[in-house]
């Protein structure tokens, strides 16, 4: 026997071994910082639910949606809701219902109609031009402030400043509209 061959390739085994279980060591703390990692951001993850158009970043995380948001969701519900003509209002109110919360979809849906037929019938039109917009992210809801015009006719009837309070939910992956009133102008917060 060879013991210095033998004790040379000895000692090259426990090299390699130490070298592969750096390796392995290395390996198992990156899976423990994986795993950490992980679990930090398990109850916090983002859902990107886009608007219609896009103005500024926002976020959607567990049932809740970013000011910027609401107040892109809250002035498009507007303009779908305020911003009609007989012959828009019917597509309007169509886009309209697929944001509708399903408990509040049957009501809307019969504002709506009802509001179609009564605009068709005086051959009236209304703009709004929202001024303001005060979002809560703690109600999920909107204030929007603004002129709404009305024309009958092509004749100017009425140029109001009006606040409407717009409340969202969320259902599934995504929020929907649960409340459109008109409020006090005066109201300060939603």
């Amino acid at each position: 026997m060879d013991f210095a061959r033998l004790s040379a390739d000895r000692k090259d085994l426990e090299r390699r071994n130490r070298a592969l279980g750096l390796a392995v060591g290395t390996l198992a703390f990156g899976q423990i910082l994986a795993l950490i990692a992980l679990l930090n951001i398990l109850g916090s993850e983002r859902t990107v639910v886009v608007p219609p158009a896009i103005d500024k970043s926002f976020w959607v995380r567990s049932g809740q949606a970013s000011s910027a948001y609401l107040e892109q969701m809250g002035s498009f519900v507007a303009w779908l809701i305020l911003d009609v003509s007989p012959g828009t209002i019917d597509w309007k109110k169509d886009i309209l219902l697929t944001y509708a919360e399903p408990a509040q979809h049957g009501a809307l849906k019969a504002r709506q109609e009802v509001e179609a037929e009564r605009l068709k019938r005086i051959n009236a039109a209304t703009t709004f031009s929202p001024e303001q917009l005060v979002p809560s992210e703690d109600g999920q809801s909107i204030v929007v402030r603004g002129r709404l015009r009305t024309l009958v006719n092509g004749f100017e009837t009425a140029n109001d400043l009006k606040a409407y309070l717009v409340e969202f939910g969320f259902g599934g992956t995504r929020m929907h509209v649960k409340t459109f009133k008109e409020i006090s102008s005066a109201s300060p917060k939603p």
